[in-house]
């Protein structure tokens, strides 16, 4: 078989990332050779990936994670355009893992065919390669204005002829307008090809919300496959810094009598957020991201983490405070670490002609380095030890090298080479993911307690990453298997799209003319018939030619959803 589907989003964080993810774990269980597809995602949150000619390529951190849920290594053509924005304005281009170019929105609609030829091949060459592929859609199928071009949602499910599912997040509110709108901003060709709902992040009583289930089902033709309940347990690496909330994962209590306190800066341009995951998944271990000046100045142990405008971003740190209350933590000699980006803003100077241009500057001075940014950016898997004797493994994607200093090291690779700068409790490093390493971790978290004057804090001598990876992504295929209609999305995978779904008024709007103005709006109400009447709850009320009324109430009890939010 050669199956497929594309998990669309009402919004950007719907869920679709952890649904695909769920999809997938649910499929690898069953003895399904599948695999995840993104066409192009937009995040700076990657991952490298060394391809069998050893050459290493960037791919989304999302994508890598649902590599794992398919029990199978990351691969570049899983992510095969990757956007990894360095303003408002500006973003790298990412190609089968390879950086190619900077465009802007102007000049990206020049390169888009290129792009999007290459996606259309690749995922052809997985479902040549696997049982089933299951791609993520990006942002929403009906945001309207990007839909001329569009390779990564509707496009790609027309060119491919895959059956699409909806999600939508309950948390946010208006789950169902969300839904129904999503559907009836389509052209008809794309409408066919949307095959029913799940709806995410559920609270409460199902059965206060089986009616609007009904209704929906009823005003669009198309089921709900499935309600997945809100699960704290689903901690999961986050697509971009919209997955993260202020508190990360959901600490155990201490294994001492103290708490470990750790600030991690939410910089503008955040990148590899991930690395700060690890630590959250020690008890007694609260980490918090932050753009506040006095959590910084509460905290133990501050993480300054990676970014993809590393000059911006220090400036940044700069108007806002938060570099005197980085400088303020250190000189208490409490413990500061800085990841990629945030290891070269604690430099003494970065001389950057490659992101910003902007030449020599000074960094914070907290480690005595100097930084340059080189045209060519490193991407490697790195091997080394910290302390000696600590094994400690990780990833890199920079531009920027340590050009000057010989401070003492952080790490070192395999072969003795140096890495980072420790200067008493300030140190940094290049490598992602070092905090991985159960052992390298204890390590650190240990000393850090001590400089910080936590005492009372003990490390786990038990936490293993991996297995707290593992334990998320079989969580995520219990949802599935729990609480979908695994049957219907069976059938989807292995037949294609249902044929026969209704069209949902109003469809794709017109494109507007400059000179003749928009397209008048159809009449909804006949002058002399009145309003329609509401529909039942579970009449199906549409057609090609009148859009669906209001639903009849059944209940006047409050919704299922409960009052805290993640």
């Amino acid at each position: 078989m050669s199956g497929g589907l594309l998990v669309a989003g009402t919004t950007s964080d719907a869920g679709k990332s952890v649904l695909t993810a769920g999809i997938c774990r649910w499929l690898y269980r069953r003895g399904v050779k599948v695999a995840p597809f993104k066409a192009q995602n937009m995040s700076n949150n990657s991952v490298v990936v060394v391809g069998p000619d050893g050459r290493g390529g960037e791919i989304g951190r999302a994508q890598a994670m649902q590599a794992a849920a398919c029990g199978i290594a990351p691969d570049i053509r899983f992510n095969p355009v990757l956007l990894k924005p360095g303003s408002d304005y500006s973003s790298q281009v990412v190609l089968l893992g390879e950086a190619i170019d900077t465009v802007t929105a102007g000049n990206y609609r020049s390169l888009r065919p290129r792009l999007a030829e290459t996606a259309f091949a690749t995922l052809a060459e997985l479902r040549a390669e696997y049982d089933a592929v299951i791609c993520e859609g990006a942002g929403s199928p009906a945001e309207i204005n990007l839909r001329d071009g569009d390779f990564v949602n509707m496009g790609l499910a027309r060119n491919a002829g895959l059956p699409a599912i909806v999600v939508g997040d309950i948390d946010r509110g208006g789950v169902f307008a969300a839904l129904f709108g999503t559907v009836a901003l389509l052209s008809p060709e794309d409408q066919a090809l949307v095959n029913g709902f799940v709806i995410n992040k559920f609270r409460g009583d199902l059965g206060l919300l089986r009616p609007g289930l009904d209704m929906i089902t009823g005003a669009t033709g198309r089921p709900v496959h499935g309600v997945l309940p809100f699960n704290a347990d689903v901690q999961v690496d986050g697509e971009d810094s919209l997955a993260y909330g202020q508190l990360l994962g959901r600490p155990g209590a201490p294994r001492g009598t103290e708490w470990l306190r750790v600030a991690v800066i939410r910089l503008p341009r955040i990148s590899n957020a991930t690395d700060a995951e690890a630590l959250a998944s020690e008890p007694g271990v609260q980490v918090r991201l932050t753009i506040e000046p006095a959590e910084v100045a509460d905290a133990d142990l501050v993480v300054l983490p990676g970014s993809k405008a590393t000059v911006s971003d220090l400036a940044w740190l700069r108007e806002t405070g938060l570099a005197d209350a980085i400088r303020v933590h250190a000189a208490a000699g409490k413990p500061l670490v800085g990841i990629c980006g945030g290891f070269q803003m604690l430099a003494e100077t970065i001389n950057d002609e490659v992101e910003s241009r902007r030449g020599v500057v000074p960094g914070l001075g907290l480690l005595p380095v100097e930084v340059t940014f080189g045209a060519r950016k490193t991407l490697a898997r790195s091997q080394g030890a910290a302390w000696g004797q600590v094994p400690v493994s990780g990833y890199e994607i920079h531009h920027g090298y340590v050009s000057g200093g010989a401070p003492e090291p952080m790490l070192r690779y395999a072969d003795g080479t140096p890495e980072g700068a420790v200067v008493g409790a300030v140190c940094g490093t290049h490598w992602h993911g070092a905090f991985e390493s159960d052992e390298f971790r204890r390590r650190f978290l240990t000393d850090a307690a001590r400089q910080a004057g936590r005492a009372g804090f003990v490390v786990a001598p038990d936490t293993r990453f991996a297995a707290v990876r593992e334990l998320a992504l079989d969580t995520l295929g219990d949802l599935v298997e729990e609480h979908l209609d695994t049957d219907a999305l069976w059938r989807l995978i292995e037949s294609g799209p249902t044929p026969g779904l209704p069209f949902i008024p109003p469809g794709a709007p017109a494109a507007v003319s400059p000179t003749t103005g928009p397209p008048p709006a159809p009449a909804a109400v006949s002058p002399t018939a009145g309003p329609p009447q509401a529909p039942a709850a579970v009449v199906p009320t549409t057609s090609p030619q009148g859009g669906p009324g209001a639903a009849a109430p059944t209940t006047s009890a409050p919704g299922g959803q409960g009052a805290d939010v993640r």
